[in-house]
């Protein structure tokens, strides 16, 4: 298909957690409620940044005609409505983020998230609520176009209707359970059909998993991981061709539960472990064959999405970090090319040091600051 009045296409040069459709619990840690006082900005002092369906799943929405007229192939719906106007014309109030990073030479020179993904093509995953929902309104004020995919069809809809109103270049949408082998081609498809290609891809979504002792389930092992972790894995081979051509970044939210392995959560560490391993090593061939391509990784601890508060907060007592402000950190270290992200920035690095010198110490103030007499075996 064609578009009619949106932003033109530009090459990237620069550069829990609960939500409807998944289950991320990421804190483990009494310091994880902590929150830096700054204001929602790029440049916040409080993030920590490190250089470097099955068939008949439904796609929906309304797409514009283009100026030949085109439309997308018969027989299917796909979930797109283009805002137009004129070029740099969008009144939304956009973030910014001045002067990160080394490559910087000057704060008056740097360009602001904004202007670095204006008119990049985006896929977000997981983007029907929490945190995946608050970086496709970010990205909408940046004036990206937008594909995003979750479960649930009806609350996808009303994100990518509001996506069009706060200044998205263009916004769509794919439903569907990421546990399905097909959904992962069909999403990266559906962006190269549409677009031509693909800027960044940001990979969020979450399997369902419960907040309580391990009771030797191995088939909803299997299965988590074959959500968390395989279909990330699937949904970035298949971009890959797509992110070379561009020069773009791949994003992956992960946990702090990925590197500290707390009670209660051990399918789902396993899962981020494995995230960790493998784009980590991914990374390092992308290195040695110059390929330019940026992996992020995103270490979060303990977001305030209403699904994460409402399972662990009879367990953990800790203040959560809001989901608005760590959804803009995400964004702003997929653009500047960041090697990871810690996410609120001083509990989760506190964390990592106290694991590298005094591992046991940080076992046992974990388990001292969970309420064990709240935990429900299943």
């Amino acid at each position: 298909m064609t578009y009619s009045g949106n932003k033109p296409f530009s090459h990237f040069r620069h550069p829990i957690l609960l939500n409807t459709q998944t289950f991320l619990v990421s804190s483990h840690c009494p310091w994880a409620g902590w929150v830096h006082s700054s204001s929602l900005t790029c440049a916040s002092h409080q993030t920590g940044t490190r250089d470097q369906t099955p068939a008949g799943t439904e796609k929906a929405g309304r797409d514009r005609e283009g100026p030949q007229g085109q439309r997308g192939a018969a027989g299917t719906e796909r979930g797109c409505r283009d805002r137009e106007g004129p070029q740099g014309q969008r009144g939304a109030v956009v973030p910014r983020c001045r002067g990160a990073g080394r490559a910087v030479p000057a704060l008056s020179s740097a360009p602001s998230c904004a202007e670095m993904l204006r008119g990049k093509r985006v896929i977000v995953t997981g983007a029907s609520s929490g945190i995946g929902e608050q970086m496709a309104y970010h990205l909408a004020r940046m004036e990206a176009h937008l594909l995003l995919t979750a479960r649930t069809e009806a609350k996808l809809q009303k994100v990518v209707e509001k996506c069009l109103e706060l200044g998205a270049a263009s916004a769509r949408y794919i439903s569907g359970s990421m546990d399905s082998p097909s959904l992962p081609e069909e999403v990266v498809r559906e962006a190269g059909n549409t677009w031509g290609g693909l800027d960044m891809l940001i990979l969020n979504h979450i399997g369902q998993s419960s907040f309580t002792y391990f009771n030797g389930d191995v088939e909803h092992v299997r299965k988590l991981m074959e959500t968390n972790f395989v279909s990330y894995v699937a949904l970035a081979t298949a971009a890959l061709p797509m992110l070379k051509e561009s020069e773009g970044s791949i994003v992956v939210v992960s946990s702090v539960a990925g590197r500290i392995a707390g009670p209660f959560t051990a399918p789902y560490s396993a899962t981020k472990f494995a995230l960790e391993g493998f784009f980590s090593s991914l990374r390092q061939e992308f290195i040695i064959d110059k390929v330019n391509v940026s992996i992020t990784l995103c270490i979060l601890g303990y977001i305030n999405t209403e699904s994460a508060v409402s399972a662990v907060s009879h367990v953990i007592p800790d203040t959560p970090a809001p989901k608005e402000e760590c959804a803009l950190e995400i964004i702003r270290a997929g653009a500047l090319r960041r090697r990871e992200v810690l996410y609120p920035a001083r509990p989760v690095g506190t964390m990592l040091l106290l694991r590298s010198i005094a591992p046991e110490l940080l076992d046992s103030l974990i388990r001292g600051s969970y309420r064990l007499e709240n935990v429900r075996r299943t």
